[in-house]
């Protein structure tokens, strides 16, 4: 079995796992590989989407648009 180190991890982040982890009843440890497992299972709903386009067909027919358009900061006011 592999392991991992996560490193730089907000403290409130560890706060809410520990508080789940109490919740839940596993260890933290246990509730994070939960985590990480279900996150790692769930399929990609992009790549979902396009599988089902491709059995239906036709799908390279469907027009890309060009992403040129620049990132900007949203404005609340």
């Amino acid at each position: 079995m592999s392991s991992i180190i996560v490193r730089g991890l907000d403290d409130h982040v560890k706060q809410q796992l520990a508080s789940q982890a109490k919740e839940h009843g596993p260890s933290m440890e246990a509730e994070v590989r939960d985590i990480l497992t279900k996150a790692a299972r769930r399929p990609h709903i992009g790549m979902a989407l396009l599988s089902v386009a491709r059995d239906v067909g036709r799908v390279e027919e469907l027009p890309v648009p060009t992403r040129d358009d620049v990132a900007r900061a949203a404005d609340f006011e």
